[in-house]
This record gives structure tokens, C-alpha cells and sequence, in this order.
């Protein structure tokens, strides 16, 4: 008889973000990038992904250069899993060549993130939070800076309808507009499935920036719209996967086969001969 493994009651997913379950004041840290520790984290994360991943694919690229330049950007995607924030530094860096920042809840935990353009945000109450909002206008005054953001607030389960958002993300753009002018609002639906390899893959479509140059709007009503959007965004990526409809992603990375792939390929060229019969 076999015997069964432990089975822990984990929580994998919470309506309560982290920082809000501790009840905890956290020490606010700017970004402080440096030209150094940029080139560490990009061989790092860029590591990380090839070797957990078969390869990254992105599609319509080309919708990023469709931003008005003379206006930073906020990159916004869905937060599902623990390599989100990896994919998007990796995007940011390699595929947009922008200046990212990166809003980290729990960052106080890695505080050498901040030197990779990293911030906190610290959900025990709205107060708390309001210190990251302010500091995101302040470095999106700068149009050579992008701000990687998950709207969501929280991670959800992949397919997780409907979509929600927090109302950061309108704030942010409401008051960066009021600064600087406008902003370049820039959705990318990223998803991480199984294809025909022995690895997982990552595949990121980005959709059509909006381009906000008026801040007189509702929040929650603009917040509203981009749900509505950005969902179907998403839904119309899972259902090009599934129909295995992906010949228009390009990649940024390809692993290159392993032993037992080669080895696989040469036995399908091996023709043998059924046995004769007696």
C-alpha cells in the first residue's frame, strides 16, 4: 500500500495583500539605479528566464512605437505568478529599451532591487500606498522612464474573470497628465504555456497604447474602460493559444535543444524494417 505525502492547507491565492496582513510600517526606498547594478540584474533576470523557460515570444511589437514619445509610459500586464515581474523587467530592457521602474510590494524584503529601478508599495492602508502613487507621478515626469505596473494589486489564478482594477493606475495617469502633459497607457497580455517543448514558454502580445492627454475623467469610470479593454486583450491571447494560433509571435530568445531533443529527432529519421515473417 502506498503511502501518502503530507498535504498542507496553503493558501494559494488572498484578497488581502501581504503588506496588509502584516499591519506593518515599511521603510520607503526611491529607485536608485546605477549603470552597474542595471548590467547585473540584466544578466541575472535575463538567466533566470532562459533557464526556466524554452523561450520568450512577443507579439505586435511594434504597437510600443506607436506611443507618443514626447510622454513616458505606464506598461501594464496581469499578475498571476511569481515571474511576472521578471518577464516584465526583461521586456522593458531588451524588446522597449526604456528606463523601467517597478512598483514591488514586499520590497523591503530585497532592498538591492531598488538599485535595478525597483520601488515599494506598502497596501496597509490607503495612506500607505499613496507614497508609491505620488513617487510613480514624480518619476513619470521624466518621458524617458517606464512604470512596469500590475493594476490588479494582487495576484490572481491565471484566466481569473473578470479582470479588476485598482484605481493606482488612474491616479497615476491623472495626475502625470496634469504635470507633464500626457502619458502613453500600454497593455500587455503575457501568458506561460506548454507547446510542443519540454519547458514552458512565454508569450507576450502588447496591444494598443492610449494615449491620455486630458485628465478631466472619472476615475472610476476610466478605470472601468481599461478593464473592459485590457480583459479583452487577454481573453483574445488565450484564445489564439488554444487554437494554437501563435505564428505571428517573434522571438526574443530561443533555448537551444538539448541532448535528448537531438537524440529524439535522429530516431524519428530511423526508417526501421518490420521483421519478415517465417
Amino acid at each position: 500500500m502506498g503511502t501518502l505525502l503530507h498535504k498542507e492547507n496553503q493558501q494559494l491565492y488572498s484578497d488581502v495583500p501581504p503588506t496588509k496582513l502584516r499591519n506593518k510600517d515599511e521603510k520607503f526606498r526611491a529607485a536608485k539605479p546605477t549603470r552597474f547594478w542595471r548590467w547585473v540584474a540584466d544578466m541575472f533576470f535575463y538567466k533566470m528566464l532562459e533557464h526556466r523557460f524554452f523561450s520568450l515570444k512577443i507579439k505586435n511589437e511594434e504597437n510600443y512605437n506607436k506611443r507618443n514619445p514626447d510622454f513616458a509610459n505606464i506598461i501594464y500586464a496581469p499578475h498571476n505568478n511569481w515571474w511576472d515581474g521578471i518577464v516584465g523587467y526583461n521586456l522593458c530592457r531588451r524588446i522597449f529599451k526604456t528606463d523601467i521602474r517597478m512598483m514591488i510590494e514586499e520590497m523591503n524584503r530585497f532592498p538591492i532591487l531598488a538599485k535595478a529601478g525597483a520601488f515599494p508599495v506598502n497596501k496597509k492602508s490607503a495612506q500607505a500606498s499613496m507614497r508609491a502613487l505620488q513617487y510613480s507621478v514624480e518619476e513619470l515626469c521624466d518621458n524617458k522612464k517606464s512604470l512596469w505596473l500590475f493594476p490588479q494589486g494582487i495576484i490572481r489564478p491565471p484566466m481569473f474573470r473578470p479582470i479588476e482594477f485598482q484605481t493606482g493606475l488612474a491616479y497615476i495617469a491623472k495626475n502625470v497628465v496634469k504635470k507633464a502633459g500626457g502619458i502613453n497607457l500600454i497593455p500587455v497580455a503575457v501568458n506561460y504555456p506548454f507547446l510542443r517543448e519540454d519547458k514552458p514558454e512565454v508569450l507576450c502580445e502588447v496591444g494598443e497604447p492610449i494615449i491620455v492627454t486630458d485628465y478631466n475623467f472619472d476615475r472610476k469610470e476610466f478605470t472601468h474602460k481599461l478593464e473592459k479593454n485590457f480583459e479583452a486583450l487577454c481573453d483574445k491571447q488565450f484564445d489564439d493559444i488554444r487554437h494554437g494560433n501563435i505564428e505571428e509571435y517573434e522571438y526574443l530568445y530561443k533555448q537551444k535543444l538539448k541532448w535528448y531533443k537531438k537524440l529524439e529527432k535522429r530516431l524519428k529519421k530511423i526508417d526501421v524494417k518490420p521483421a519478415s515473417g517465417v
